[in-house]
């Protein structure tokens, strides 16, 4: 492949096909049934080739298709474990590797924004990418004083790949709904294409990088690494070793995944409060485990973060309105929570709801805030997602009558896919400690909470 395929008849054409493939790959089991092979077996087949080629196409044609494959990727979770099974390692698959560009498109892409002599800026560059994204892709080098680094360039054409995509995904996501019970595709993929823009700019995104490595520069347990360098479609930081957060799901040790999982809700909780923004991009292709630093205890392992492409602005930290429900919730006030979502437009001024079914809604959902240690699993996720997507149960027919205000929709989609990655660890967190210390709202005004580090809430 030599360059980012961006013709839109191209792209949509290889989309425009997933459809007639899942069509066809029934109309296959259905033949194999008659001929005499189980049920289940034949559905595990189709599971399996339907995987194949979803997860194949989104990562060929990389932008909004594959963006939409990794969105996807961190709500396997709560999927039914006969149907996650075959969709497990295509869906983890994107979350680290696409199909590379070859080096003399990467290499015109950086004489034309460096400058022809980009070279002497490198004292090595590393042809081979060492990861591949939706936009873009990263190689390893050194910079020209020694410093090692990750140089971050973009595809050409990726805006107009990533608005065509998304275009042509919004057609047929109800096809893709079953793959995520309760959750609707489409306002995922709008909202996806409403972030373009602010993705493809590298000066946004060394901007907001900029921000969280000062901020975080000497916090003990998140690491973020510094802007060395920015141009119009490539963006030098410095390199970040660690393991993958998707090694670790897949074999890491309790206590690598206890520990990745308490600081990724710090990080998701303490990040607003130190920098007004909220990191947007939380699937495991953008963290890493670091080891202790020297000194530190023994399993003192630190989270690494990186892509800040995608960012929420909120200057105030997260919104008090979260925090106050969610105490209020914890507190059984019903009344109380009811007028809150009430008049921040949760529920619509023409809807009529019982408080106490709206908590009785809610309760189950925050079950990691009620305790002191939660241990998230597939199994509690895929529990919640059953409940909520069974056209027979209250809780399915009282969230259809819910709203989701704009303004709550990113921090919405954030935490739920903070909460998928951590139930794909399956890791023991104690939650309440990161929303006391860093969550607007959540400890009430007369109580005293215990002093934070410094920048916190």
């Amino acid at each position: 492949m030599s360059d980012l395929p961006r013709k839109a008849v191209t792209r949509t054409a290889k989309l425009a096909a997933l459809p007639l493939g899942f069509a066809g790959r029934a109309t296959w089991g259905l033949g194999k049934r008659i001929g005499g092979r189980s049920a289940e077996l034949v559905a595990r087949e189709v599971q399996q080739r339907t995987a194949d080629q979803l997860f194949k196409t989104l990562g060929e044609l990389k932008g909004g298709a594959m963006k939409l494959g990794q969105a996807l990727s961190v709500f396997e979770s709560a999927l039914p474990e006969e149907v996650a099974g075959p969709y497990r390692a295509a869906l983890t698959k994107l979350q680290e590797a696409a199909p590379p560009l070859p080096a003399h498109t990467v290499h015109g892409v950086l004489a034309e924004r460096i400058g022809e002599d980009w070279r002497e800026y490198f004292l090595e560059f590393e042809d081979k990418p060492s990861a591949a994204a939706s936009i873009g892709q990263v190689h390893r080098g050194v910079w020209h004083d020694g410093r090692e680094v990750a140089v971050k360039v973009q595809y050409p054409g990726a805006g107009e790949a990533l608005l065509s995509d998304l275009t042509q995904l919004s057609r047929f996501a109800r096809l893709l709904g079953p793959l995520i019970p309760g959750m609707d595709i489409k306002p995922l993929i709008k909202e996806m294409r409403d972030r373009v823009s602010e993705e493809l700019d590298y000066e946004q995104e060394a901007q907001a990088q900029r921000v969280h490595a000062t901020e975080f520069a000497d916090d003990p347990d998140v690491v973020i690494p510094g802007v060395v360098h920015q141009s119009d479609q490539v963006l030098v930081t410095e390199w970040m070793d660690g393991i993958p957060l998707a090694d670790i799901i897949a074999d890491g040790t309790a206590e690598q995944r206890d520990r990745a999982g308490q600081l990724l809700a710090r990080f998701l909780f303490s990040g607003p409060a130190r920098t007004g923004l909220l990191h947007a991009d939380p699937h495991p292709g953008n963290f890493r485990l670091l080891p202790e630093e020297e000194g530190a205890s023994a399993g003192a392992w630190r989270l690494g973060v990186l892509d800040f492409g995608t960012v929420d602005r909120l200057p105030g930290g997260l919104p008090g309105t979260i925090g106050e429900s969610l105490r209020m919730t914890l507190e059984g006030n019903a009344a109380a929570v009811y007028g809150l979502l009430r008049e921040e437009g949760f529920v619509k001024e023409s809807i009529e709801l019982e408080p106490d079914e709206v908590l009785d809604y809610l309760l189950p959902i925050i079950e990691p805030a009620q305790v002191e240690e939660f241990t998230f699993s597939r199994g509690w996720l895929r529990d919640q997602a059953a409940r909520i997507a069974d056209p027979r149960s209250p809780a399915h027919q009282l969230g259809r009558q819910l709203n989701l205000p704009p303004s709550y929709l990113l921090i919405h989609r954030v935490t739920l896919s903070t909460i998928g990655v951590l139930c794909q660890l399956g890791a023991a967190v104690r939650l309440r400690d990161e929303l006391e210390a860093w969550l607007p709202g959540f400890v009430a005004e007369t109580e005293e909470p215990e002093p934070v580090a410094e920048g916190g809430v």
